[in-house]
Order: structure tokens, then sequence, then C-alpha cells
């Protein structure tokens, strides 16, 4: 093999890869059609996406909310989770997972992950349940769908609600059923890196009718199915999506089922050759996951094997024409919000810490060597996955190069 890119060989690709949000004609002439109606306000186009996506995804009940993060919040405030309340969550994921638990006057506990799956390891999970939990909040990580049987089978024999963070798994599917409403309720975010992207907007999926017509009266000021427009029922805020949101949206939704396919095999034929690789570890398959939506393509690496830092690999992997991040560089409890909160304001005989016994080792780990491929690579071609292979193999092989 020749040369690293990096010190100045040959890129083992030029490929264009996907710009990101892709749209065409369908979004702007929705655009369009929505701006002409003059009826721009959370009306029939809301309407008729939650219903589209709530089936889409297996779900009986949809409710949009401005953000995934918002959504996130509802639920938990429909759940009637609060002060003194315990959440136990991941440390690898987006801030919102933990956040939107404070946000509600809950208590975000961490409890690690698995190391082959970057979702919430069921072990550490029960470690942490005390009298104060309330909830367990499991996140399809990258599109890596949890275990939701045991779960579940957890969430029956210790009475504690089980919330889906799906905002990663948009056409997900865990034994042929839809990832958002497996548990309780499940969360999606329309940010615009998602796979379907409104710029902004979430939504909330469920079965339970009672559910969901909670989280719209919160995210509609309160208000009620059929009561007075000026009456005001619950305690909620403004979290309505606007029709050309939903306009977007519903075009975005329109080309998911097939770049969630491409993404998927793409997905598989990556796995079968970086597994061959040395140094290279992939995530773990599960035959239950009966459809996986990659937001990431993700894979650790053996540090000490390769002889470099993550950070050098992913530069490295990136001048041969591969883009790569190294994603999260800490677990949640070490970001200045949780550091620096020593109680909670809803309920101030509560003393937290979070910069002791945050016993998270594999999270930890993972954030030291874990690489992050995003999902627009995955919607080119098998020859473009050959690439990403090649790549991958010329850093490995050519590691000691790049020695610190």
């Amino acid at each position: 093999m020749s040369k690293l890119a990096i010190n100045g060989g040959e890129k083992t690709t030029n490929i264009q890869w996907p710009p990101w949000p892709m749209w065409d004609d369908t979004e702007r002439n929705a655009l369009i059609d929505t701006f002409d109606s003059g009826k721009w306000w959370y009306g029939e186009r809301v309407q008729q996406f939650e219903e589209e996506f709530a089936a889409f995804q297996d779900a009986r009940y949809g409710v949009t909310a401005s953000s995934g993060t918002t959504a996130i919040e509802t639920a938990l405030q429909a759940l009637e989770i609060g002060p003194g309340d315990e959440v136990i969550v991941p440390p690898y994921t987006f801030i919102a997972t933990a956040s939107a638990v404070l946000r509600v006057g809950a208590i975000p506990v961490f409890a690690d992950i698995e190391p082959d799956t970057w979702g919430l390891d069921i072990n550490a999970v029960k470690r942490k349940i005390t009298p104060r939990t309330k909830a367990i909040m499991p996140v399809h990580m990258g599109g890596r769908i949890v275990d939701m049987d045991a779960f579940n089978a957890l969430g029956r024999e210790r009475n504690l609600i089980i919330i889906e963070d799906a905002c990663h798994s948009w056409g997900g599917k865990w034994k042929g059923k839809g990832t958002g409403a497996l548990g309780r309720c499940g969360m999606f975010s329309f940010q615009v890196s998602k796979n379907i992207a409104g710029a902004e907007g979430g939504i909330i999926l469920t079965d339970d009718e009672a559910l969901a017509e909670m989280c719209r009266s919160i995210t509609n000021c309160g208000r009620t199915v059929g009561g007075e427009w000026y009456g005001h029922a619950n305690i909620g805020s403004n979290l309505r999506l606007t029709e050309f949101q939903a306009a977007i949206l519903l075009g975005q939704l329109s080309r998911l089922e097939e770049q969630t396919l491409r993404r998927e095999a793409n997905g598989a034929y990556l796995n079968e050759a970086l597994k061959q690789i040395p140094n290279i570890c992939i995530t773990r398959e599960d035959p239950r996951v009966t459809r996986r939506p990659y937001h990431l393509y993700a894979f650790r690496l053996d540090l000490n094997g390769l002889g470099i830092s993550r950070q050098r690999f992913v530069d490295a992997l990136s001048a041969e024409g591969v883009p790569a991040s190294v994603g999260y560089t800490r677990p949640l409890y070490k970001h200045a919000v949780f550091q620096n909160l020593h109680e909670m304001r809803a309920n101030p005989g509560i003393k937290l810490d979070y910069v002791n016994n945050q016993d998270c080792p594999v999270c930890e780990q993972l954030c030291d060597d874990t690489v992050w491929l995003f999902h627009t690579l995955l919607l080119k071609d098998q020859s473009a996955m050959d690439d990403i292979i090649r790549a991958i193999q010329k850093v490995v092989a050519h590691a000691g190069e790049l020695q610190n």
C-alpha cells in the first residue's frame, strides 16, 4: 500500500460524499403550496405527518414537538416524572437525554453501557435502581437498537417506566415492530443532521391514547381535546410544529424507507469487511434487530494494538478521503453542567454528586477509542463502501507512520 495521504501520499478516494440534508422538488413544491394556501399554522400537514410517521414506525399515536429535546421533556412531564424521581440514562448520548430529566426536576442517574452496542448495560442499570427510580431511558445509539425485551421485562418486574430515546432510530425495527412504541413511549428528533431532517422538530410516539392526549396538551399550551380555545387544563408550553416544517418532513419521509434500507445494506457490507481487519472492533449483531437504521456507522479501535491515538487515526482516515469524527469525547457526567450540580433546585434537600462514584468505565473507554462515520456515507453505492474499507485497511496497515 502507498504512503498515507496525511504524510503526502495519494488519497484512497476522491469521492464526493452526499451533502445533507437532501431535498428535491417534493419539499420545494410542498413549501410553495403551504405558503400559497395561507394556512401556515399547526393544521392539516402537521396532522398528516404525525399520522404517517407513527404508521411508519408501527405506533398508534404521534405528537409532534418543536425538537427532540422538547419531545423528551414533554414525555417525562406527561408521565408525571418530577422532583425526587430518578431516571436511569446512559452517559454516552447527546446532552438532551439527561438534561431533559433535569428540566422536569428529576434526577438523571448514569449507568454504564455495553462495549459492543453502545447501549445501556442492563446489569449496570439493575445496580443503579433505588426506591426513587421511576423510569429507565435506553438510547438506540447511532441506530443500534437496545435489548428492548430485557428492558421491558425489567420494567414489569420492578414497576418502572421504559422510555425510548429513539432520536437515532428512524425506520428501526425490533422483532418486526418499529422503535418508538416498544416501551411506554419513544421520542425522535428531526434536527437538520438527522436521517429525516426538518431543520428542527421532534415527535413522541406511543400506543397509549391517554398519554398521547396529555403530550398533545402539554405541547399545545395545556389545551385539551374538545376543550375551549382559551381553556387551559394542564401546565403546558408552545412546542408546536408549523405547517412549513410538516411540509418538509412529509417530503423527507417519502424517501426515508429507501434510504434506510440502503444504509442498512451498506452497514452490513462494511461489517463483514471490517471485522476481518485487526484492531478494528465493530458492533455486535442481534437477530432481533430486524431493521437497523444507521445514523452513525461507528467502530472501536484497539489503541494498544495500533500504537496511536484515536485522533491520529481519524485525521489519517479523513485525509484518505473518508470523513470521520471522534464523536463524544467525555461522558455526560463530566460536562460542567453536571460537575457543578450539587443539589436539585426543585428539591434542595436532595444532594447530588456527579464528580465522584460515577462507575462507567466502558463509557469512558469508548470516549477514547470510538470512531464515527456519518450516515450520509452509507448512501453511496457498494464501490464507495470498498473505498471506505480500503482507506481503513491502509491506515491500520501504516499506523506505525502515525505514532505520536
